[in-house]
């Protein structure tokens, strides 16, 4: 499977958006573009379009407004929409790996364990959805209890490793889609360098 195999499985074109909402993607074409180029081969892959700062804005906008209805959205609920995400992950794995490879330089090997890592987190992700425990505990005042009880936060923004396109993002993402450790719904993404092709992005339920 050669590049231009790998991309048209993937549905990646030659310019690309830079943003997205999970149900738009932006438009704005004077912002500048990204260009990805293979430390393979020095051969051009594709291209990204600069969101605009109304397009973070609208991104921004959206995850908020869609965080309103996923913190009501019962974990297991949850953890339903991972488990699809995790399939889509392994019917696509070796495409997603061999693009990793490509465009990171890394090993068929190390791109497709990228890949391996975003299914892994996905399952736990999946088991997690079940077992948001809380303590109970003694209070020394009268008819009086106290407990923990996880409460999504909102949306955030991760910053990632551009060496790591798809793994480090993935741990933040799909937990954060369970109220585990990170806070709630609506992940912003921004990769961590100049050069790497941004993509600003929200999840919308």
């Amino acid at each position: 499977m050669d590049i231009k195999d790998i991309l048209t499985t993937l549905g990646i074109a030659k310019n690309n958006s830079g943003s997205s909402t999970g149900l738009h993607w932006g438009r704005t074409e004077d912002q500048g573009e990204n260009h990805s180029i293979s430390p393979v081969d020095g051969q051009h892959i594709a291209s990204v379009c600069q969101a605009s700062a109304e397009e973070y804005h609208q991104v921004v906008s959206t995850a908020r407004e869609a965080f309103q209805a996923w913190r009501r959205t019962p974990p297991p609920q949850r953890g339903e929409i991972v488990r699809q995400i995790g399939l889509e992950l392994r019917r696509y794995k070796d495409p997603l790996g061999r693009l990793v490879s490509w465009e990171m330089g890394k090993s068929l090997q190390e791109g497709w364990g990228e890949v391996q890592e975003m299914i892994d987190i996905s399952d736990l992700a999946l088991g997690q959805s079940r077992q948001l425990y809380g303590s109970t505990m003694t209070s020394e005042r009268p008819d009086h209890r106290l407990f923990e009880q996880y409460h999504p936060l909102g949306p955030v923004g991760v910053i990632t490793a551009f060496n790591f396109p798809v793994a480090v993002w993935s741990w933040n993402a799909l937990m954060s889609f369970e109220v585990i450790q990170r806070p709630e719904y609506g992940v912003v993404l921004q990769p961590g360098a100049d050069h790497m092709p941004a993509r600003t992005w929200s999840g919308r339920g």
